[in-house]
C-alpha cells in the first residue's frame, strides 16, 4: 500500500515519528504540497493523509489508485467529498484529536486568569523577587 502524507510538516514539525505508518505501507511525506502538485505526488498513492493541502474534483479525477483520504484535523472540507464519493473513495477526519490539548489551553488560561502566572514568571526572571526589600 502506498501512503502520501501532504502536508507532513504541519502534522509533524520533527518531533514525532512516522513509525507507525511506515508500518503500514510505503510512505512518502512531504513537508508542504501546493494545489498545483498534488496530482502529481499523489499519483500512486492508495491513502492520502492531508492537514491543509485541498484535493479537488480535478484531483480526485487523475488519481486512480486512491481508496482513503483522510484529513488528519477535525474537518474535511479541503476534499471534494461528493466527487471522492463517486470515485468510491473513502474520506475521513479525526473529529476529536484535538480535545484533550484544547481542555489543557482552557485550564492554563483559568490560571494565567486567577494567578496571574505568565505576569509572576517575568517578575522571577526580571529578578523582582532577588531585589525586594521583603522577600527573597
Amino acid at each position: 500500500m502506498r501512503i502520501v502524507v501532504t502536508d507532513g510538516y504541519a502534522l509533524n514539525p520533527g518531533d514525532l515519528s512516522w513509525g507507525i505508518i511506515e508500518r503500514l505501507g510505503e510512505l512518502t511525506v512531504y513537508e508542504r504540497t501546493s494545489v498545483d502538485l498534488v496530482v502529481e505526488r499523489c499519483n500512486e498513492a492508495d491513502v492520502i493523509l492531508t492537514n491543509k493541502t485541498p484535493v479537488s474534483k480535478g484531483d480526485l479525477e487523475e488519481l486512480a489508485n486512491t481508496k482513503l483520504i483522510s484529513v488528519l484535523a477535525t474537518g474535511y472540507n479541503i476534499v471534494d467529498v461528493k466527487a471522492a464519493k463517486e470515485r468510491n473513495i473513502i474520506v475521513c477526519n479525526v473529529p476529536a484529536y484535538g480535545t484533550a490539548s484544547v481542555a489543557q489551553h482552557t485550564f492554563a488560561l483559568l490560571l494565567e486568569l486567577t494567578n496571574h502566572t505568565g505576569k509572576n514568571a517575568a517578575s522571577v526572571s526580571g529578578g523582582d523577587w532577588v531585589r525586594s526589600k521583603d522577600w527573597s
